[in-house]
């Protein structure tokens, strides 16, 4: 039943400790295994991330347990499988997951499966390290929950393993957190320090993405982006996910296509069929972005060079629309405005087309 006081709430966050600093993937790390009393961990990463993950495993010393360099999108569960054999196998205590949400996503789906604690050391600007949100993909269906097992444990910011991530890249990731925060301020249990941090999240990012675009290379630049994922990652960590997620969910999971690029393209098309239900949120993301067209401003930050422009352009059919959209419905939980079949379709037509966003 909901509460008649407006200002009810409920706040729960589980403690996390955070480190920001340039260089502390190889020195934050070790510090964070022995406060954490891990004595083998098992370092998780991707192919792509294999050098810096091993980097980390040697700043381990005898506390590493080997590297795991099978992460992949979306985690399918046979992937998943096989990182818990390989830390049973190695007789790990732990796990450190290296790179990006890929990674992450890993290191919590051994967490679910083992209970073993999770150091998490990002190397973009997904935020999901800060949440207890984890997600496996099985038979072309990606199926996500909560549980606080997965949450990392400590999570080590390290804006140099930032700065030869790429441009587009940096966009579209930094546009996925903004997507938390964005989604936690119309959650139906935000509390108003989950609305605080959600707000300054998407401002922190929006003002940190076009500093990095310009000079890829400034430290200072990154760590402020670094700074924006944390905040909008604690906001999602904190509050329900809606229409914006499932969508997301379901054309990566069952249709394959990139996390951080299909989040940048869908959200401002989500936002835009949201706002009229949820203007306080509306009111607080433009006050973030310093305007007042939100949606219209959330389409133009990622536009640069080598940035999708469309779900046509990541590889979505457009036969495909109508059965994503029929996927969706009726299976969103929490959503400022009621979810409808062509209400999705418009959305998922707009960001296939890549059109501006429309009310």
């Amino acid at each position: 039943m909901k509460d008649s006081d407006p200002l009810a709430f409920t706040h729960d966050f589980p403690p996390v400790r955070t480190v920001l600093r340039p260089g502390a993937a190889l020195t934050a790390t070790p510090e964070e295994a022995r406060r954490l009393g891990l004595r083998r961990l098992l370092v998780l990463c991707g192919a792509r991330g294999a050098d810096t993950a091993r980097a980390v495993a040697d700043a381990l010393g005898e506390h590493c347990a080997g590297v795991h360099a099978e992460a992949r999108m979306h985690v399918p569960v046979e992937v998943a499988d096989r990182a818990v054999e390989a830390v049973r196998a190695a007789g790990a205590d732990g796990c450190v997951a290296v790179g990006g949400g890929s990674a992450i996503g890993l290191g919590k789906a051994v967490a679910l499966r083992t209970g073993l604690p999770l150091i998490a050391v990002p190397s973009t600007y997904s935020g999901s390290e800060m949440t207890s949100v984890w997600g496996l993909t099985q038979h072309g269906a990606k199926r996500t929950g909560r549980d606080p097992v997965v949450q990392p444990r400590s999570v080590v910011y390290d804006p140099e393993l930032t700065l030869s991530l790429p441009v587009p890249l940096s966009l579209t990731s930094g546009v996925n957190a903004i997507a938390h925060a964005v989604e936690a301020l119309y959650a139906p249990d935000a509390s108003p320090l989950t609305k605080l941090t959600a707000e300054e999240g998407v401002r922190v990012m929006a003002r940190a993405l076009p500093e990095v675009a310009a000079d890829p290379g400034s430290l200072p630049a990154r760590s402020r982006a670094l700074h924006g994922a944390w905040l909008c990652g604690l906001s999602l960590g904190a509050a329900t996910m809606g229409l914006h997620h499932k969508l997301c969910h379901v054309l990566g999971g069952s249709y394959g296509l990139p996390h951080a690029e299909t989040h940048t393209l869908v959200l401002p098309h989500v936002l835009a069929y949201n706002a009229p239900a949820a203007p306080e949120a509306a009111a607080a993301i433009a006050r973030a972005l310093n305007t007042d067209d939100a949606p219209r401003a959330l389409w133009e930050l990622p536009r640069a060079p080598g940035v999708p422009r469309s779900l046509a352009e990541l590889g979505l059919a457009e036969a495909d629309l109508a059965r994503a959209a029929d996927q969706v419905t009726g299976e969103v939980s929490a959503n400022p405005r009621t979810v409808t079949a062509e209400g999705v379709l418009g959305i998922l037509r707009g960001a296939y087309e890549g059109a501006a966003p429309v009310p």
